[in-house]
């Protein structure tokens, strides 16, 4: 069976992997996979016994793994890295010594996030603070009045920063150029906050079931509600515009 026909949730012995990966990379051994895990390059789960279970993510980190080995010769470190690139949803270093780049896909036409070029959409991208500086073109004093303003924040987990955060201080970064500083835009941060405030309202019933279906409805429900906000916002904020004569 393929790796494409895989069920979502399938697991894969270390043999079924062997003969997932033998017709394209023909010296792959058991010995090999269990040395790659040893080097912290892939970590299928446990079973209760023991035993190794590896899922469709796994076998597709292995499989760059020996690409990069083979079509590319790049060392294990260099590899670890770029597999560290890729979970954070970035793209790797294109040469060697250089570092991850921001996925250009990660933010829309529009501005808004949207999903990368690995799939991932702009909560699952995690910057470091001197990425997230380097890719919105702004400087440290600038990220720090942002981040005194409330507009901008690392992950409450981590010390990672997210796509809407890279989305936030690009925004901030172009507003600058026309003299609107971070406590200009306050006035963003409240309006939102009123708005997060009136969609916990809508979904909160739904949130509060123990059914399953009522809390993926409450998800949907938070999607459509942000969707039409902007939309509404944008509308409200051109019609404003229009009455004031100034588009």
């Amino acid at each position: 069976m393929s790796q494409s026909a895989l069920p979502a949730r399938a697991f894969l012995s270390i043999g079924e992997v062997l003969a997932q990966l033998r017709p394209d990379f023909p010296d792959v051994t058991i010995s090999k996979i269990r040395f790659l895990e040893s080097e912290g390059l892939v970590e299928p789960q446990r079973t209760a016994s023991g035993y190794r279970k590896f899922s469709r993510e796994d076998v597709q980190r292995l499989r760059y793994v020996l690409s990069a080995q083979r079509d590319r010769y790049l060392p294990l470190r260099v590899i670890k890295e770029h597999l560290d690139a890729l979970d954070r949803g970035l793209e790797p270093p294109q040469t060697p010594g250089g570092t991850p780049r921001v996925p250009l896909a990660v933010v829309g036409d529009d501005g808004l996030p949207s999903p990368s070029a690995f799939g991932r959409n702009g909560s699952d991208l995690r910057l470091s603070r001197a990425e997230l500086i380097e890719a919105a073109g702004i400087d440290e004093e600038r990220l720090a009045q942002l981040e005194s303003y409330g507009l901008v924040a690392p992950r409450a987990a981590s010390s990672h920063y997210d796509g809407d955060a890279l989305v936030v201080a690009k925004a901030a970064a172009e507003l600058a150029a026309f003299g609107l500083g971070p406590r200009h835009l306050r006035a963003f941060k409240a309006a939102a906050d009123r708005e997060v405030g009136l969609v916990e309202q809508v979904v909160a019933p739904l949130q509060n079931q123990r059914n399953p279906e009522a809390r993926a409805r409450a998800e949907e429900a938070v999607r459509d509600l942000a969707a039409m906000s902007v939309r509404l916002h944008a509308a409200l904020v051109k019609s404003a515009l229009s009455a004031a004569g100034l588009r």
